[in-house]
């Protein structure tokens, strides 16, 4: 069984198309959900006309939570899943129609692979964007890859859900940047497979994205880089996350002392006093 889970909060605009995308799957051809797949919404207390519009399909399983973030929505939605493979669709994202079915025909043919991620179309309001070369998704173990930025599209991967046994959940404390951590904690005990069919499509540009919401994201970067020690990492893993966080600290520092607040700064010019190599 695949579970499909998108959580969602006052996403009214996107989440009509969202949901058409998933019941346009052709592996789903024919099929309602029940025993083969399921599909599940989580809204984190959505204040707009969300429930509305999911009502608007059937075989959906809509649950609503007291507003406690997108980790909470997507932990919560995996707690209930049945599926023995899972798939996150954020709700301003669109998959392609063939995007579950060559996914699914990968990880039949390599039963060794645990997650498996495809290429993207990026739409920022409203227009095309082509991702810089920093973004560019790569297969294999690509731990040192995922340390700069994140990696990982929830939206286009596929995962057994021994995966999550084995790693976890997503870590609800993080306001942003939850995905990375994640990201970080998959490339260290997975190989990572990449299709380089683009099968999703990113919608971005709007203000609710937690990206937009937040001053100075690598804050919460530097917090799943410390946790990342914690993993059991090689000699050489362990340097690279301390450069890592050097490295975002250096950032930060003058952007806090720029803002003429003192304790932020010395926060993390202790952090950059620690982790120098």
């Amino acid at each position: 069984m695949i579970s499909v889970i998108i959580p969602t909060f006052n996403r009214e605009s996107f989440l009509a198309e969202a949901i058409q995308s998933v019941f346009g799957q052709d592996y789903f051809s024919g099929k309602a959900p029940g025993e083969e797949w399921e599909f599940l919404i989580v809204d984190d207390g959505s204040e707009d006309s969300t429930r509305e519009v999911v009502g608007r399909f059937s075989g959906v399983r809509y649950i609503c939570q007291t507003h406690k973030g997108v980790s909470a929505a997507r932990n919560l939605g995996l707690s209930l899943a049945r599926g023995t493979f899972i798939a996150y669709l954020d709700s301003d994202d669109l998959w392609k129609k063939e995007k579950l079915r060559l996914q699914m025909e990968f990880l039949e043919a390599h039963p060794e692979a645990q997650v498996c991620l495809t290429e993207e179309i990026w739409i920022r309001n409203g227009r095309r964007h082509n991702p810089m070369k920093k973004h560019q998704k790569q297969s294999g173990w690509i731990f040192d890859k995922v340390l700069p930025l994140c990696l990982l599209s929830l939206s286009s991967a596929l995962f057994r859900r021994s995966v999550f046994e084995e790693l976890g959940n997503f870590d609800e404390g993080l306001p942003a940047c939850e995905d990375y951590d994640f990201g970080i904690r998959l490339a260290y005990r997975y190989p990572i497979y990449f299709l380089e069919d683009k099968l999703i499509i990113k919608r971005g540009g709007h203000p609710d994205q937690l990206s937009r919401q937040f001053w100075g994201m690598d804050r919460f970067r530097v917090r799943a880089l410390e946790k990342a020690l914690r993993l059991g990492l090689s000699p050489e893993q362990e340097r690279l996350v301390r450069a890592e966080i050097v490295k975002k600290c250096g950032i930060l520092l003058p952007g806090f002392l720029k803002r003429n607040n003192q304790e932020e700064a010395r926060k993390y010019a202790a952090l950059i006093e620690k982790h120098t190599l």
